[in-house]
């Protein structure tokens, strides 16, 4: 649902995977809203954990999959040594989750993680599962991993149906588990 941080940390917008040719490029796993607004030719995106900056030169879709190349990186070799790099952002470069122009349907709300990580998951009887400790971002949709009180933690799918409300200001989600979700735990 958003780009991946805690406050005060670089916000970790995509992963870089496997070279693709023998030109540089490079398969993206994405992990922000806003791919074109992050991946757009020249910009600069730094490294989890340092090394120097990446600046994007050249950036396409092909079968689903994000490639994008950079300066520098001109054949598989240099491809293959950026392989599971984490790429990131500054906070104070995020702006929005979403511009008007960039949603699809311009329905829905978006959340970085970071405005989700601490708030308390209740239920709709208003039984309290704990509080937010991630977002999982997972091939088949993300997860709020919820910390019970008594330990170990609740996995719940980060869909409409199931979280039909987020409420950052009165710092709570609340929670509409089908039958069995929260046993499945």
């Amino acid at each position: 649902m958003g780009d991946e941080v805690r406050r005060g940390e670089p916000i970790v917008v995509g992963r870089i995977g496997r070279p693709h040719g023998l030109r540089g490029e490079v398969t993206i796993e994405v992990r922000t809203d806003v791919p074109q607004r992050r991946f757009a030719v020249g910009a600069e995106l730094g490294r989890a954990g340092g090394g120097a900056s990446l600046t994007v030169a050249g950036a396409r879709w092909h079968s689903g999959r994000l490639l994008l190349r950079f300066v520098g990186a001109a054949d598989r070799e240099s491809a293959e040594a950026l392989r599971d790099v984490l790429l990131t952002i500054d906070e104070a470069d995020a702006g929005p989750p979403l511009d008007d122009d960039e949603g699809e349907d311009g329905q829905g709300d978006l959340w970085w993680d970071r405005d989700l990580v601490g708030l308390e998951a209740v239920t709709t009887t208003g039984d309290s599962l704990g509080r937010i400790t991630d977002v999982i971002h997972a091939p088949a949709g993300d997860l709020l991993a919820v910390g019970r009180p008594g330990g170990g933690e609740h996995l719940v799918p980060f869909v409409r149906n199931i979280v039909p409300t987020v409420d950052p200001a009165a710092g709570r989600v609340i929670v509409d588990p089908p039958p069995g979700l929260l046993d499945l735990d």
